[in-house]
């Protein structure tokens, strides 16, 4: 046999394997080989699925963190918006009161005194239905700085950083000062 009608002539004639095994070697790696392409493109293919899956669960968490946002804003714009709804509710009935008391042409001072405290309770009430607290410290308290603000100190018969007198009395609404008591404090000794 020549070189040339040998089926593998860079084979050595002595070699330990025949033609046919090696044939048979080649054929099986071949098909080993098959296989495994087709594992890998089958593995390919579950991958490519599982990462479509994971970006449209990523593509819908992120749509429903934006929705979710803008509902959160929508509503913060209607508390914001509508949160003075019943502190004005509570005001109306001080509002008809002082027009009532105006429509009325001869009124004598004690009518007048008596309505005017009348509307000054209606409107206490509604201050305090809204957590609107009044700031009026007795004379002789602790002058307390988160809630008062001293307009001078003057010379007093009583300890040292005490309040004196108010000048003007302070509110708080909802423990958050909307404005300091105007006080005098005692002055050190």
């Amino acid at each position: 046999m020549s070189d040339q009608a040998k089926p593998y002539p860079d084979i050595p004639a002595d070699a330990p394997f025949s033609a046919e095994e090696l044939e048979a070697a080649a054929a099986a790696n071949e098909h080993d080989a098959a296989a495994q392409l087709e594992n890998t493109m089958a593995e390919l293919e579950s991958l490519k699925a599982k990462v479509s899956e994971l970006t449209d669960q990523a593509l819908r968490a992120q749509a429903e963190a934006q929705n979710t946002r803008r509902r959160t804003d929508e509503e913060i714009v209607k508390i914001r918006k509508f949160a003075v709804e019943g502190f004005a509710e509570g005001l109306l009935p001080v509002l008809d009161s002082l027009e009532a008391a105006l429509a009325i042409d001869h009124a004598t001072a004690e009518q007048l005194r008596e309505g005017t405290e009348a509307t000054l309770r209606q409107l206490l009430s509604a201050m305090e239905r809204n957590k609107v607290i009044e700031v009026n410290p007795a004379a002789g308290s602790k002058f307390d700085p988160t809630q008062q603000q001293a307009i001078s100190m003057v010379p007093a018969d009583q300890e040292p950083n005490t309040v004196v007198s108010v000048l003007q009395k302070g509110y708080l609404i909802a423990d958050r000062v909307l404005r300091p008591a105007l006080v005098t404090v005692a002055a050190p000794k």
